[in-house]
């Protein structure tokens, strides 16, 4: 297959997961403003938070149990179709009990759509281009950083908190009709070789190297989040960054991305994905040793310890979603994404509140503690290296087709 079919479905379906992922991040920066205008403490908001991953993994775990018995297109569209309509139901929430209902359905279905963007991914790349396509849908979550919480800050900032929301209930709404009308059947994988049973969910359960892919994921994940929840109030109150400057820190961090995270996804396939792998994460754990370990530094020290940890801590997401996409076959795809999706919201949920046990803050409101996540984030990314190496491949067959769709 010819790379020309490939590259509008990634980019069309990387502006998917920008909603999804948008549409997570927005909340965490909208406290302020939510904690006043609905009169809730901190304890509340933070549930309204939870409840995006709570309900992704929960329904994540329950989708992987039929998600493969459907055409990917068809399930895509109803589940993205959720998403748009949890979405408004924020938008047009004037409660903490009607946004946190509403934030469930967006993390229910979001979370399944999410899965089903990676499945789809991995069905029509070939997987000797896999970690390439993969970058591309992957820098959704820079561009949201970098580009979607300013926009929603400063929507937020001069209309109301809704506004935010109503902007991404219609982005998704655009995206979902594009989708109907450009994603052709993805259907490949309900082929099932003779002799072989389709119990793709109870398959897996069986399964010794989906099992090790798992546990793969959640290292990276641990070595990744066990830092990010603290990092904003870290650089604020131990390095001495100004609030103002803070949103810089994400923005020349998400730029970095988009801009390297295509490149790893190339040189990833060229190279050899565990190669590249173990390279982005040995860099990532010396930058982040330094990084929770630093003393005050101007603005242009922490813009460029901003710009190597998210280059590199959130490149090695490329090559490492490229192992996982290679762990099992297409007919158990769907099922296994789910899962790692549900592990990935789970072991977040692990390392933010791992984070809140050991750190703690100084009468000087300077964060005492941090400097052990820093070394747990290490510990795990390492583990994280043996544990690519024992995932073994089980995609073996070709893309799917898309001439003549």
């Amino acid at each position: 297959m010819s790379r020309q079919p490939e590259r509008p479905l990634l980019l069309l379906l990387a502006a998917v997961q920008f909603t999804h992922i948008m549409d997570f991040m927005i909340m965490m920066p909208l406290g302020p403003q939510l904690m006043r205008d609905l009169n809730i403490g901190p304890g509340s908001f933070s549930s309204l938070v939870a409840a995006y991953t709570i309900s992704a993994g929960v329904i994540g775990l329950i989708a992987a149990t039929f998600i493969d018995r459907w055409d990917r297109r068809t399930l895509l569209l109803i589940t993205y179709a959720g998403f748009a309509a949890g979405t408004f139901a924020c938008a047009v929430s004037h409660s903490a009990h009607s946004l946190m209902l509403a934030r469930i359905v967006c993390g229910g279905f979001g979370g399944v759509s999410g899965s089903l963007v990676m499945a789809i991914v991995s069905d029509i790349v070939p997987p000797e281009r896999r970690a390439a396509g993969l970058g591309i849908v992957m820098t959704a979550f820079s561009v949201a950083a970098a580009l979607g919480i300013p926009v929603g800050l400063y929507l937020a900032q001069h209309f109301n908190w809704e506004a935010p929301f109503f902007l991404l209930a219609a982005i998704a709404t655009v995206m979902w009709t594009v989708l109907a009308f450009v994603l052709p059947p993805v259907r490949d994988h309900l082929k099932i070789p003779a002799g072989e049973s389709f119990h793709p969910f109870h398959d897996l359960l069986r399964d010794a190297n989906a099992g090790r892919a798992l546990l793969f994921m959640a290292a990276m994940i641990f070595g990744h989040f066990t830092v990010i929840p603290f990092l904003s109030p870290y650089l604020v109150a131990n390095v001495g960054l100004p609030e103002r400057h803070l949103f810089l820190v994400y923005f020349v961090g998400g730029v970095v991305t988009v801009i390297v995270s295509p490149w790893i996804g190339r040189v990833a396939d060229r190279r050899g994905r565990h190669r590249v792998f173990t390279i982005l994460v040995a860099v990532a754990c010396a930058v982040t040793l330094f990084l929770t370990q630093a003393g005050p530094l101007p603005l242009w020290g922490v813009l460029v310890l901003a710009a190597l940890f998210f280059g590199f801590a959130s490149g090695r997401f490329v090559p490492g979603q490229a192992i996982l996409s290679l762990a099992v076959p297409r007919s158990h795809r769907g099922s296994f994404m789910s899962l790692t999706s549900c592990v990935r919201d789970i072991t977040a949920g692990i390392a933010s509140g791992f984070g809140g046990w050991l750190v703690t803050t100084a009468p000087d409101h300077r964060l005492i503690g941090y400097q052990w996540l820093g070394w747990a984030a290490v510990a795990a990314s390492l583990l994280s290296i043996w544990l690519s190496r024992r995932v073994l491949v089980r995609d073996i067959e070709p893309a799917v087709s898309l001439a003549g769709t």
